[in-house]
């Protein structure tokens, strides 16, 4: 963050045109609802164009459509949303870690880690690893041997990467996830599990994001891979040997059975399940609680399930649904019987 910020800074940084004095000083973000007189805010949504008139923002960020009739100072901008993600990061107030390794880190004689680095309390870093330049490693993370890190990557605090897991550069992991546990894979010989040996790694892309809690296992023989620019939300779990391909998104609660295959630009909302061995193409948007039971070869919207609706409502549509099949059969015998008649009619007809 620098020392004073000024809507002339933050037009310039974002390419926006200023309409206001380029000398206002701005001292953070906040809802149109609740921003202050050095505060900025953003109109997305036409939802809350209600509180624009009211707003006590300093500045807004708005469409230039949406700008006609407001009498307030603003940044006028295509995309207000996105500008919003870009200057959220100059008021940041995440610390920055400094450059070293804490006296008490564990790190093996044959561990590489960059000066640049930041080694925190407690973290524990196998042999083999390498950690590049400008990474961090928050309190009680653990690295496993031959695990690598690149460039600008930044781990929260408890963040465990099992043995041979490859992260791109910039990649951001939040406390609690787990990358390259083992796949559940196992084999029955007479009614006992057998375990199989989960001898692939985890590869990370460049840029990606991994939410609180969320896990990714090591494949089974090949690695399970993510490609750049993924996000994925909190509790997700990502089975062995999945690859998600560059920039699909998942919201939380999301659970990917062993080798499914999911393309380049999808997103998947919150709760979504797939089954194994399935194959999503580029460009598919799930909808929240989807269960996806087959593959997927046309981009589009796929949903399943029921939506809400009053509980009374909901138990007579359930009961519906348990005689769905009689209904189906019954409505065959029908279709044959009247298929009947018209064809005795055609051909008493024709004689």
């Amino acid at each position: 963050m620098t020392a004073t910020i000024t809507l002339g800074h933050l037009a310039e940084f974002l390419g926006a045109t200023l309409r206001g004095p380029a000398d206002k000083e701005i001292t953070g973000l906040a809802t149109l609802q609740e921003a202050g007189p050095g505060q900025v805010s953003f109109l997305a949504n036409p939802q809350y164009r209600k509180f624009l008139a009211t707003s006590h923002a300093a500045a807004v960020l708005l469409k230039p459509a949406d700008a006609e009739g407001y009498a307030g100072d603003a940044l006028l901008i295509a995309d207000p949303y996105l500008a919003y993600a870009r200057i959220s990061h100059l008021f940041d107030p995440k610390p920055k870690a400094a450059a070293g390794i804490h006296p008490t880190a564990i790190v093996a004689q044959d561990a590489v880690v960059d000066p640049s680095a930041s080694v925190g309390p407690y973290v524990v870093i196998e042999s083999g690893a390498r950690i590049a330049a400008g990474v961090t490693l928050g309190a009680h993370c653990f690295i496993g041997a031959r695990s690598v890190i690149g460039e600008g990557g930044w781990l929260a605090p408890r963040v465990t990467l099992y043995h041979d897991v490859r992260i791109g550069q910039r990649v951001v992991i939040q406390s609690g996830a787990v990358l390259g546990g083992e796949g559940f894979g196992f084999a029955n010989e007479k009614g006992v599990w057998q375990k199989i040996a989960q001898i692939g790694g985890v590869t990370i892309g460049d840029d990606v994001e991994i939410g609180v809690n969320t896990a990714i296992d090591r494949g089974a023989m090949d690695d399970t891979r993510i490609g750049n620019g993924v996000k994925l939300d909190n509790q997700i779990q990502i089975a062995h040997n999945v690859q998600v391909g560059d920039h699909t998104a998942m919201a939380a609660c999301v659970g990917i059975s062993g080798s499914a295959k999911i393309g380049k630009h999808c997103m998947l909302a919150g709760g979504v399940g797939l089954v194994g061995h399935i194959e999503i193409c580029d460009g598919v948007f799930i909808t929240g609680m989807t269960m996806v039971t087959r593959s997927i070869t046309e981009p589009g919207s796929y949903s399943s399930g029921t939506a809400m609706q009053p509980a009374a409502e909901w138990r007579k549509s359930a009961a519906r649904i348990r005689h769905l099949d009689d209904m189906s059969r019954r409505l065959q015998q029908l279709e044959k019987i009247v298929e009947g008649v018209t064809s005795g009619g055609k051909a008493s007809s024709d004689g």
